[in-house]
């Protein structure tokens, strides 16, 4: 094991700190591992790509993401920026976003801000709102997928990837998760203050009209034959919005 992944493997032994704010906590957290952060994920958060390729954003369009940590998700193909009007990233760990500013330091059309998802919005309605395992690292993420509906205009699109657990009885066709899994995976993340639920699919899928919706197993580093549960989620606000 490299040291870096040590140190990495260490804080997240260690657990969510106990700041007297959300953001302290997360800065807390992450400064130890801001400079080894994104090759340190790039085991365990499956899916960006594929849920950027779904997105299927388009030359010109707007684009935010919440809880865009460093930009990393910035760098897939498909997240065509340099063809975009104008991008927001915003995150509330002021560590993990200096390392986003640092990235896209030469590009005009990014915009870096240090700003609390559930609140933020941007000058104008958006195209598209990115969350890549964002959801479960915000208290009120109710109030987070609210904001994004808030944010985009008519037709706009919202694509999630993230860490969840079904519920004890899933609609039918839908993932079923035991009951082993449904109790070891938040207590498992819980310890970091990532947040598991069982209710981010139905709550999304009220929000918006489905326009993909799978559900998946990844595997984790340090964690050998283990799979942990992730969705990919694109929907869609009514163009007709009551």
């Amino acid at each position: 094991m490299r040291a870096s992944d040590a140190r990495v493997l260490w804080r997240m032994l260690r657990g969510e700190p106990s700041g007297t704010t959300h953001a302290a906590r997360l800065n807390d957290f992450y400064a130890p591992q801001a400079e080894h952060y994104d090759r340190s994920r790039e085991r365990m958060l499956h899916g960006r790509s594929e849920l950027l390729q779904s997105l299927a954003l388009r030359s010109g369009e707007t684009l935010v993401e919440l809880g865009a940590g460093t930009g990393r998700n910035l760098d897939w193909p498909a997240a065509r920026v340099d063809e975009l009007a104008a991008v927001w990233l915003i995150d509330l760990c002021p560590v993990l976003l200096a390392r986003a500013r640092e990235r896209f330091a030469g590009s005009s059309q990014v915009h870096t801000c240090e700003a609390d998802a559930a609140l933020w919005q941007p000058p104008q309605p958006v195209d598209a709102v990115l969350c890549a395992y964002s959801l479960t690292m915000i208290p009120d993420w109710f109030a987070a997928i609210d904001n994004a509906w808030a944010m985009l205009r008519p037709g706009g699109r919202i694509g999630v990837v993230d860490f969840y657990v079904s519920r004890t009885h899933p609609p039918p066709g839908r993932a079923r998760h035991c009951a082993l899994a449904r109790a070891l995976w938040p207590a498992w993340f819980g310890h970091d203050g990532v947040r598991l639920s069982a209710d981010h699919l139905p709550y999304l899928e009220r929000r918006f009209a489905v326009e993909q919706l799978s559900e998946h197993a990844g595997a984790l580093p340090w964690l050998p034959g283990l799979r942990v549960p992730y969705y990919r989620f694109v929907g869609r606000k009514p163009v007709s919005v009551r």
